[in-house]
């Protein structure tokens, strides 16, 4: 590795992966991006959890996990940050941001594996780049074997008959908030992107290449599927942050509905399951229902946003009040 530079160690099947280096990219920080390999898994295997990507540091250190990732490089690299000054609104940043890292991902996981036509794609593209099993790289083997592994994880990841219904309504929600909000320069909180921005990139822009997903997009959305390709490379893009007001509505306000109604609901049901020691959550929105079992890592979800709301001074608390109200949010961040 070159010194002085990083090495993002990913796959372009990864939402995560590609949020991190388009990320990377938009701050201009110098990285290598590289496929995962059977090696590089080897030399990774440490890390807990042991996910893609991987970020290597220019002493050679492997770190995970893009949220975190993304505030270390925040405090090691200055300029063009993404996340927003107003601490209001970096909070709502924040949430977005966990928004489509957390339950987004739940779409993209059914989509990929529920129809044949998926699975044959994403198989035959990610099986070699995730390099999961012994077999050799690139052979029908492999790809089966991928195949049948992710097919094995869709009820463990909540990709079921039963909770497909909500799983499509929340994608075609999704996409009727960005729709009417998104061009050229517009981003989240501003003519720049922020965290939030390169999360939504990350999940999106897979959607947009998976068969079905992407006719989705582009017969619903087309403009949002336009904005989600121009983020795969933003390192031109010269912009500044939005005044508070213009910054927390629009496209912020659309998605903060969605998470009143939806996943912060979700993050308090999984938490009490657990608690509980309940086998599975189970969960109504928009008339439709929703089980699955509860996830540790998930209460953990709940609690960072709740600690980042409690963390706030009383005059930002206040300054989000109405807005957290009025899309549901507040009675879920403000409790526990």
């Amino acid at each position: 590795m070159t010194e002085g530079r990083y090495r993002l160690i990913g796959s372009t099947a990864s939402p995560y992966a590609i949020k991190l280096r388009a990320l990377l990219r938009y701050r201009r920080i110098p990285f290598d991006w590289v496929i995962m390999t059977k090696a590089l898994r080897k030399a990774t295997e440490h890390l807990r959890p042991n996910l893609i990507p991987v970020l290597q540091y220019p002493d050679g250190t492997y770190r995970g996990e893009t949220t975190t990732l993304a505030y270390d490089l925040e405090s090691r690299h200055k300029g063009r940050s993404v996340i927003p000054g107003d601490r209001a609104v970096a909070f709502v940043c924040d949430l977005l941001e966990d928004l489509a890292d957390e339950w987004t991902v739940k779409s993209l996981f059914l989509y990929r594996w529920w129809d044949p036509e998926d699975q044959a794609y994403v198989s035959r593209w990610a099986g070699e780049e995730w390099s999961v099993s012994e077999a050799e790289a690139g052979s029908s083997e492999e790809i089966e074997q991928f195949r049948q592994r992710q097919i094995s994880r869709m009820v463990i990841l909540g990709a079921t008959a039963e909770n497909k219904p909500l799983l499509e309504e929340s994608y075609l929600r999704i996409l009727a908030a960005f729709e009417p909000h998104v061009g050229m320069t517009n981003y989240l909180f501003g003519s720049r992107p922020s965290l939030a921005d390169f999360a939504w990139f990350g999940q999106l822009s897979e959607m947009a290449t998976d068969p079905t997903p992407m006719r989705i997009i582009r017969a619903k959305a087309p403009f949002t599927d336009h904005w989600v390709r121009r983020l795969d490379d933003a390192s031109g893009v010269e912009g500044k942050w939005y005044p508070r007001e213009r910054a927390l509505g629009g496209m912020a306000e659309a998605l903060l509905k969605i998470a009143g109604e939806l996943y912060l609901p979700f993050l308090v049901a999984n938490a009490e399951a657990f608690a509980k020691g309940l086998e599975r959550l189970e969960m109504n929105v928009w008339g439709l229902p929703y089980v699955l079992a509860p996830f540790k890592y998930q209460v953990k979800c709940l609690q960072q946003l709740r600690d980042k709301f409690a963390a706030l001074d009383e005059q930002n608390r206040t300054a989000l009040r109405s807005l957290l109200e009025r899309t549901g949010c507040w009675q879920y961040l403000a409790s526990g």
